[in-house]
């Protein structure tokens, strides 16, 4: 059974950094895909970056640059280090992963955690 716990949300300033983590078990890190999305009140959940298997990683336009993906295979966990934080991040974040990925579309069976909160604000 495929469990993804988030965890690192909280309360930070303009400008701040923050890391999330994401703790996998039922899958192994380095065989799969896993992706950080993000959804704002009233808002569409989004995309925010991936990390694919062999390591490639891809940050949406809107983070680029102030967001990272990571993966630490010997702790099966992915982390999202944000750096200059802005208020407009604020939201809840999530962590995916699946059976099936490539090149921005996935297939088979997805899962997701049940999400972190981050609140940027002064």
């Amino acid at each position: 059974q495929v469990q993804l716990v988030e965890s690192g949300g909280c309360l930070v300033q303009p400008g701040g950094s923050l890391r999330l983590s994401c703790l996998a078990s039922g899958i192994t890190l380095s065989l799969n895909a896993m992706a950080w999305y993000r959804q704002a009140p009233g808002k569409q959940r989004e995309w925010v970056a991936v990390i694919s298997s062999s390591g490639r990683t891809d940050h949406a336009d809107s983070v680029k640059g102030r967001f990272t993906i990571s993966r630490d295979n010997a702790k099966n966990t992915v982390y999202l280090q944000m750096n200059n934080l802005k208020p407009e991040d604020t939201a809840v974040y999530y962590c995916k992963t699946g059976t099936s990925y490539y090149s921005g579309v996935w297939s088979g069976l997805v899962y997701w955690g049940q999400g972190t909160q981050v609140t940027v604000s002064s």
